[in-house]
């Protein structure tokens, strides 16, 4: 089955009560049971729910995995991936990753025991001088956020298959779309739903997907007892967002292409950052895992005048500025005081991400519109 048509069928079926194709919105806390522990497949909703259950299938389909867990938050699909690990576990992790995920590595689980490595993750073999009779995760974000690196999903898990290490790959920028990490030998995948996969800035959810069946019961255990479990309403929407995703990411990626190339030939712009430039550190990698480069980028200005930035970013009418990503609207953004902000100054600057950086998720309006306001924004330094 093609991607376009798994988004829209796989894992979801016509309601049998009254035959309605969209899945419908189980509004309901509990399920009636026909004697103590004769139930039909549904007991309580925070640990399985109808909706919420053709979303968990569908997200599997898409990702090419056997088991799909879905949280009332990105942040919450972290949380219970990491409590499958134990005081004294070691995590080897990208150092260009997404600020809320190094905050509840280093100020909530660290607290706990376990020990997390951040490196440079560009040239793979890195990654070896870090491993320790203790590590049990390697964590990766690829392409990341939100300088656009790179990461070589293959050659990672080659290394963690030789090491006896789980793999997971925050997949949340490139979506299925893009890409699919467990076809390259990732363990576990996760999403912030919030972003490509709904699509349309009005819900917070995230995903984990395994193929292990071992691991999925676990994973299972950790969303019942804990219970960071999404709502039918959310579960809804966000099957209605993937069902769109694919003609969403082709025109984001159509649109990324030319506001990117805009960028890098306009007087003001210094560097992009974007995985489609041919002289893009492991653009050839990106060629090979992935299908398209898609509609996230990061600029920096000549200069790199705070108050320029400033200027730009304000500057703005359909780029708005505010956090997230991955909605149909454009969306720009200051990491160092938004979406990095938790990060310390000097562990930022390690990985790229200068005060003056500035992202953009380029959204699917009309792209002519897109550069006249970017251009009007440059125009005002």
């Amino acid at each position: 089955m093609k991607f376009g048509t798994k988004a829209i069928h796989a894992g979801v079926f016509p309601d049998p009560s009254t035959g309605a194709i969209m899945t419908p919105i189980f509004q309901t806390s509990t399920f009636v049971q026909e004697a103590p522990g004769k139930h039909k497949g549904y007991e309580y909703a925070r640990t399985q729910n109808p909706t919420r259950s053709q979303l968990q299938a569908n997200i599997a389909a898409l990702e090419n995995a056997k088991h799909g867990f879905c949280f009332s938050s990105g942040m919450g699909a972290i949380d219970t991936l990491i409590k499958l690990f134990s005081p004294g576990d070691e995590i080897i992790c990208t150092n260009d990753l997404y600020g809320g995920t190094y905050r509840i590595f280093t100020k909530v689980f660290q607290n706990y025991g376990l020990k997390f490595h951040f490196i440079g993750m560009e040239d793979v073999a890195n990654i070896e001088n870090y491993v320790t009779a203790h590590t049990k995760l390697i964590w990766i974000e690829t392409p990341t956020n939100p300088t656009l690196k790179i990461i070589d999903i293959a050659g990672v898990a080659a290394i963690a298959k030789k090491h006896n290490i789980l793999l997971g790959v925050d997949n949340t920028f490139a979506s299925p779309y893009l890409q699919t990490p467990m076809d390259l030998g990732a363990d576990i995948v996760m999403h912030s739903l919030t972003k490509y996969m709904a699509g349309h800035s009005d819900v917070v959810m995230g995903a984990l997907v395994v193929n292990d069946d071992k691991l999925a019961e676990r994973i299972a255990f950790f969303q019942n007892a804990c219970g960071a479990t999404p709502g039918p309403q959310d579960s809804f929407l966000v099957l209605r967002g993937i069902k769109t995703l694919h003609l969403r990411m082709q025109r984001h990626c159509e649109n990324g292409a030319v506001i990117a190339h805009f960028l890098r030939n306009h007087p003001k712009v210094d560097k992009v950052y974007w995985p489609g430039f041919a002289d893009h550190p492991n653009h050839a990698i990106a060629k090979q895992q992935m299908r398209d480069f898609g509609g996230m980028m990061s600029f920096s200005l000549k200069g790199d005048h705070m108050e320029d930035a400033m200027k730009v970013l304000s500057g703005t009418h359909l780029f708005s500025l505010a956090e997230s990503l991955g909605g149909v609207e454009s969306l720009i953004g200051h990491p160092a005081s938004m979406t990095h902000a938790s990060i310390p100054r000097e562990e930022r600057l390690k990985s790229g991400v200068t005060d003056t950086l500035i992202r953009l998720s380029v959204g699917v309006e009309d792209v002519e519109d897109l550069i006249a306001d970017l251009e009007k924004a440059l125009n005002l330094i």
